[in-house]
């Protein structure tokens, strides 16, 4: 016996639901199954538009009057202007390079087309992996043409690659250290 004067053994196991006692005589609630109304059949429209056109038009002036609840004092920036191609030449600019292309990897595709002197892909110097691009040089112009026919918006790696003529690369001036004329700030003196 413990302190309440009950045997230890009816404190074993799971305490019985109140509906599996014997002598409850109580059905268990159940929610009645209630039965969406029948919905009508959909009679032919009556009117002599189109449904598409009729939908068409709903979406255009919606968009309408979001337009107008919407404008800014700013005026949208103007339409971007494709860039200019490159002049050919013998260098080539490749993007779309997987993390994981390797510079030889790089010169075994493109040398299918042509004499490869140069293959580069350009790598993240902490982690090692490609940045995503990389430049190519044939031996001559027509071989860097060659290579552009054959391996813009293919797979390399998984990946679509894109090749085009590389562009110049404009001189950079240094970045001016603070306190020259020429920085708009100089020190107190």
């Amino acid at each position: 016996m413990d302190l309440l004067g009950q045997e230890p053994s009816q404190f074993l196991g799971p305490p019985k639901l109140a509906s599996k006692l014997p002598g409850n005589k109580r059905k268990p609630f159940r929610r009645k199954q209630v039965k969406p109304p029948p919905i009508a059949p959909l009679s032919p429209p009556t009117h002599r538009y189109n449904m598409a056109a009729v939908a068409a038009r709903a979406g255009a002036a919606r968009a309408g009057f979001r337009r107008m609840f919407s404008v800014s004092a700013f005026a949208p920036p103007p339409p971007l202007a494709a860039r200019p191609a490159a002049e050919p030449c013998n260098n080539l600019f490749v993007s779309g390079l997987n993390k994981r292309t390797t510079t030889d990897g790089l010169r075994e595709a493109f040398s299918k087309f042509g004499q490869v002197t140069e293959a580069r892909v350009i790598t993240d110097r902490i982690s090692g992996y490609s940045r995503g691009f990389g430049f190519v040089k044939y031996a001559t112009v027509e071989e860097a043409g060659e290579g552009i026919k054959g391996m813009d918006g293919k797979f390399l790696d998984g990946w679509v690659i894109f090749a085009e003529y590389a562009k110049e690369r404009q001189a950079q001036q240094p970045p001016q250290s603070a306190g020259t004329p020429s920085s708009g700030y100089q020190y107190p003196r």
